[in-house]
């Protein structure tokens, strides 16, 4: 037998609940590259691409529109796939160091820099690395909000706050 729960809210309480509930959606949803700027007190330039159009990936099993997802999207583009087993952006250089990779604060182009700031962190693709402007580039998903593909570029001098997983350690 099912089991139905209907709730009758008075249409002033249903306000205030969507109120609340739009706010909270609003709050947690903020770009997680505006708190990390805040937080660590860094300049970066930004760059909208839009939303991801792409083929679909049944061996991406990160969740869709989600920075995991792209940062294993672009390594695959580059034939360096990595396990989908990392779980959330801020367990990613942990688990990528168990799995014989390498993790330092140097970024290179093909790393994917990782960061454990905000709920859940943030992962992004290290697209360039311009030694002459001493700046780096990332291209990243989810930072600007669901979907939203960007890439930004940071000064060399902000790179220590940020850890850089690369290819596996040669044994």
């Amino acid at each position: 037998m099912k089991a139905f729960f209907i709730f009758k809210l008075a249409s002033g309480f249903k306000y205030e609940i969507l109120l609340i509930g739009s706010f909270l959606i609003l709050l947690t949803g903020l770009p997680i590259a505006i708190v990390i700027a805040l937080a660590d007190g860094m300049s970066f330039s930004s760059s909208p691409t839009g939303l991801y159009t792409g083929p679909a990936d049944p061996s991406n099993t990160y969740a869709f529109g989600n920075c995991t997802w792209w940062a294993y999207h672009e390594r695959k583009l580059n034939n360096d796939i990595i396990p989908t087993t990392w779980g959330n952006a801020n367990t990613w250089a942990i688990r990528a160091k168990a799995d014989g990779y390498v993790v330092d604060n140097i970024p290179s182009v093909g790393a994917i820099m990782q960061t454990s700031i905000g709920p859940l962190g943030h992962v992004a693709y290290v697209t360039n690395v311009n030694l002459a402007s001493n700046t780096w580039t990332i291209s990243e998903m989810n930072a600007l909000g669901f979907d939203i593909v960007d890439n930004k570029t940071l000064p060399i001098s902000q790179s220590s706050a940020y850890n850089f997983i690369h290819d596996k350690a040669s044994k």
